[in-house]
């Protein structure tokens, strides 16, 4: 992140159905176990403000134009910093979310085919800091998962929002988007084949080493 905050920022990302939100709240109380002097944050996007929650609702329910979509998540995303994530790194917390700004790229570039730059201009204005430097996760985990196998996974779950009925292409976009952001970063990115165990999978979270 290059920001000298003295928190620590983990992002989960993944197709609806990769498995991530399983591992989520056990990896936090992991972290919270080993690093007890230090208070985890455990949020999400869309969402993690009152504000958030209420865009959340409509950007999962409503139907709506793709640019205004991607303006309520980024929108829903400076709220998020400025209220909780900003100040717990401030303060020296962990954060731990569920989502962040990849699957913007993920979800409304490659799923729905909005302009990378148009992308990037946001992620710029909404997380620009000193020196040009972008307040991004210092951790990124990323489970990869065909989108065949999510989508069989998706079909046994609650009732789904708008994202989760798109079609297998839709998933497979988002899935190569969120590959090409990892490749791109690989420092930030620990990517997790979602195809394993779930007990294969906490094994390699547990193996993590993070300087905290």
């Amino acid at each position: 992140m290059s920001l000298n905050y003295p928190g620590y920022f983990v992002s989960f990302e993944g197709i609806d159905g990769a498995g991530k939100s399983t591992h989520i709240e056990a990896f936090g109380k992991l972290l919270q176990e080993r690093h007890p002097n230090r208070e985890v944050v455990m949020t999400r996007e869309p969402g993690g403000t009152p504000l958030g929650e209420q865009l959340r609702k409509l950007l999962l329910d409503a139907p709506m134009h793709l640019e205004t979509e991607a303006l309520l998540m980024f929108a829903a995303r400076r709220e998020h910093i400025a209220q909780v994530i900003e100040p717990a790194l401030q303060a020296g917390k962990v954060v731990i979310s569920d989502r962040f700004t990849d699957a913007s790229f993920a979800y409304q570039g490659g799923g729905r085919g909005l302009s990378l730059s148009k992308l990037n201009e946001l992620e710029l204005w909404v997380q620009e800091r000193k020196n040009g430097v972008l307040l991004q996760p210092d951790l990124t985990i990323l489970f990869d998962l065909p989108g065949s196998v999510a989508e069989a996974r998706r079909s046994k779950v609650r009732a789904p929002d708008k994202f989760e009925q798109m079609d297998l292409e839709f998933f497979e976009r988002v899935r190569q988007e969120y590959l090409r952001r990892a490749k791109e970063d690989q420092q930030r990115f620990y990517l997790i084949d979602a195809t394993q165990t779930q007990e294969a999978i906490w094994n390699l979270l547990k193996g993590l080493e993070i300087n905290i």
